[in-house]
């Protein structure tokens, strides 16, 4: 009896070993052409290429499947040597894939279970999907949808209307403020909004003979104001400070003096 069931486990692997090559040549067969004839390579030519790839894997899964196969869930693989150093023959079997059965790769070569790190990761995908409701689920499945089917219209419309729409969303859009906008124009035209008081500091004296306003004209100087009504007022002294609340008043030989001086100044006057 249990020399029956090696045979069987040895003609099952035999044959999953022979079928498991018609796929690897299969895919060896498509890359090359992938990779060396893709210029003439066609779309039917890609489909029968998966097809006859689908079909394989369907013939495996059948031979899997069947009653005859015994169950390899069954059988335990336990590695006897371990060693670091190069085998020949090994290399020859997996067509120099693995040329060294090593501590280092006897774990990922005989692993029946994903990584830790990926088992986690597919613990907290669970977990999520879950806590989610079927409400909540539905809603994301329908705004999904509703994504897939904007941008398969976005793809399937002509190149020359997503040109004119997008020409259409530029021209609309504004690239100025236009209260900023009038709100210049009337600073630099009507001085609206600035500020109408006199920046701080000292005014310079004006020397005579230097910065005439106008060419030909005569020039204004600083006078002073004495307290007295009969003193003659001195030119180009400092003016002093009136008393406070007391106004001050110009003696009328300075305000014929100015009135002159403004009207040889004035060019229709000249």
């Amino acid at each position: 009896m249990q020399q029956r069931e090696e045979k069987q486990l040895e003609a099952s692997v035999e044959s999953l070993i022979s079928r498991v090559a018609h796929v690897k040549n299969a895919l060896h067969s498509f890359i090359y052409k992938l990779e060396n004839e893709y210029d003439r390579l066609t779309w039917p030519s890609v489909l029968d290429n998966f097809a006859l790839l689908s079909g394989q894997l369907n013939t495996i899964n059948k031979l899997l499947k069947n009653e005859k196969t015994p169950s390899y869930r069954s059988q335990v693989i336990i590695p006897l040597l371990l060693s670091p150093d190069r085998d020949d023959d090994l290399a020859k079997l997996t067509e120099q894939r693995v040329p060294v059965f090593s501590h280092e790769i006897v774990p990922d070569y005989l692993r029946t279970k994903p990584d830790p790190e990926v088992e986690e990761q597919e613990k907290q995908l669970s977990a999520e999907a879950a806590r989610i409701g079927p409400e909540m689920a539905q809603k994301q499945i329908q705004t999904l949808n509703k994504l897939c089917s904007g941008l398969l219209e976005k793809l399937n419309n002509p190149r020359d209307e997503r040109e004119a729409e997008t020409a259409a969303l530029r021209q609309n859009k504004p690239s100025f403020n236009p209260t900023d906008t009038n709100a210049l124009v009337g600073a630099v035209a009507f001085g609206k909004g600035l500020s109408k008081c006199r920046p701080p500091g000292p005014v310079a004296p004006g020397l005579p003979g230097q910065g005439p306003m106008m060419s030909g004209g005569p020039t204004l100087q600083q006078v002073t104001i004495g307290g007295g009504s009969g003193q003659q007022p001195s030119m180009g002294g400092p003016v002093p400070q009136q008393q406070q609340g007391q106004p001050g008043k110009m003696p009328s030989s300075i305000k014929t003096n100015i009135k002159s001086a403004s009207g040889s100044m004035h060019p229709y006057n000249r």
